[in-house]
């Protein structure tokens, strides 16, 4: 079923279905030098938008009452969402603030791109863990665990090795926070400024940031950024506030790798428009968690933006 079958099927009763089709048929064959590929109701090209358009204009220009003014609104926002929803990457670390992905922070991503209707696709490294935490008593476990596996807890199941991620396929990627962003992505949590960034991790930022597509990074992830792209611009909160413990140390870091750091608060995101990445401190603040959700928000919609 094509794209613009499956938004008929979703706003027109049954008994109109099949004249709305028939209908744009016969447009789709009087306008067959601009939209002539409408025909097979799979072309997601901006003749086709221009197909729908008019479509809709005439069926109601010619008094033609198949569909109400409704449906004609709920239509056109439909076929024009499905022809600009940006595709996504959101790399996971684990799950668990301690050991993995925040929890919090990788939902309100999830949350934040599904209002501004991009399609999401997670990833994760398919490596062991640094280590794992028991998070009921803030100490190292003695077991071991797989990144991919536990951010799949995450994911819900629908998660993909990391090796996969094509950036061709997608719009944007975004890293949440975590203390797996320090420790299972990079080494940062052990090295510091001295770290290293997993391989595949490094590849992905590379490509996207080569091919001009946008990067987010929350919490502790802007390091990454500091680490492969020299000269970048990133937030991890305010320097020398209370509310933000680790955040004048992880500044002066980044500062020493060459980059710039930006103090921002709980609430905002700072957006490095050279090289396209959007980042927000998240927990490095000992804020509310709608604080929290707040500035990932204010990432996310950056990122789309730029997508």
């Amino acid at each position: 079923m094509g794209a613009l079958e499956k938004i008929i099927e979703k706003h027109c009763s049954r008994p109109k279905r099949a004249a709305v089709l028939m209908f744009y048929r016969r447009v789709a064959v009087m306008r067959r030098g601009t939209c002539a590929s409408t025909l097979n109701l799979e072309c997601r090209s901006s003749s086709c938008a221009l197909g729908a358009s008019i479509m809709l204009t005439l069926l109601h220009g010619c008094g033609r009452s198949l569909l109400s003014a409704r449906t004609h609104q709920n239509f056109r926002k439909s076929y024009y969402s499905a022809q600009m929803a940006k595709r996504v990457a959101v790399v996971l670390a684990g799950c668990g603030v301690y050991d993995g992905s925040e929890i919090h922070e990788a939902s309100a991503v999830l949350v934040h791109l599904s209002r501004g209707g991009a399609t999401v696709q997670m990833f994760a490294p398919n490596i062991e863990q640094m280590h794992v935490v028991n998070h009921l008593k803030g100490e190292p476990a003695e077991e071991k665990r797989n990144v991919l596996v536990e951010s799949a807890r995450l994911a819900r199941g629908n998660i993909q090795d990391l090796s996969k991620l094509s950036v061709k396929d997608h719009d944007a990627v975004i890293f949440p926070g975590g203390f797996g962003a320090a420790k299972n992505l990079c080494t940062w949590a052990m090295q510091g400024k001295d770290c290293s960034v997993n391989g595949e991790v490094k590849a992905a930022l590379q490509a996207f940031h080569g091919e001009g597509k946008p990067i987010g990074l929350c919490c502790i992830s802007p390091v990454l950024a500091a680490k492969v792209f020299p000269g970048c611009e990133v937030t991890v909160g305010i320097e020398k506030d209370e509310r933000y413990p680790d955040t004048s140390d992880t500044a002066a870091a980044i500062n020493q790798l060459g980059c710039k750091h930006v103090s921002k608060s709980v609430t905002e995101s700072h957006v490095d428009g050279k090289n396209k990445l959007v980042t927000t401190c998240a927990f490095m603040c000992n804020a509310p968690i709608h604080e929290i959700f707040d500035g990932i928000g204010s990432m996310v919609q950056g990122i789309l933006k730029l997508a």
